[in-house]
């Protein structure tokens, strides 16, 4: 495997019994709640919390509400990564894991 290639943790807005989890805007609240946890050198300062981590953000995707968790979360700031993880645990929330693999050169 790329040790290049980026890890995520994809935890959708279905229960493990398939129902929608509520309230609806569950992914921005917990996104906006990670948004502090930025990588090193990014942009802080007034206005910076305006926008998501790069590390955890909300996606709709196959009209299902997500967050998208980047694996680097879980070695720059071993409690939010916790926090998340749990809160999926606690809410029963379906949780996948992805590997984005970069394009190759052929494509």
């Amino acid at each position: 495997m790329d040790p290049a290639a980026k890890h995520e943790v994809f935890i959708q807005g279905v229960t493990l019994s398939g129902q929608t989890f509520r309230p609806s805007d569950w992914a921005e609240r917990l996104a906006g709640a990670m948004s502090c946890f930025r990588p090193e050198g990014t942009a802080g300062g007034i206005g910076a919390f305006i926008g998501y981590s790069p590390y955890c953000v909300p996606r709709v995707i196959n009209g299902v509400k997500c967050v998208i968790v980047d694996e680097r979360l879980r070695e720059s700031a071993p409690m939010a990564w916790d926090f998340v993880m749990n809160f999926a645990r606690d809410n029963e929330l379906q949780v996948a894991q992805a590997c984005l693999l970069p394009n190759s050169p052929d494509s």
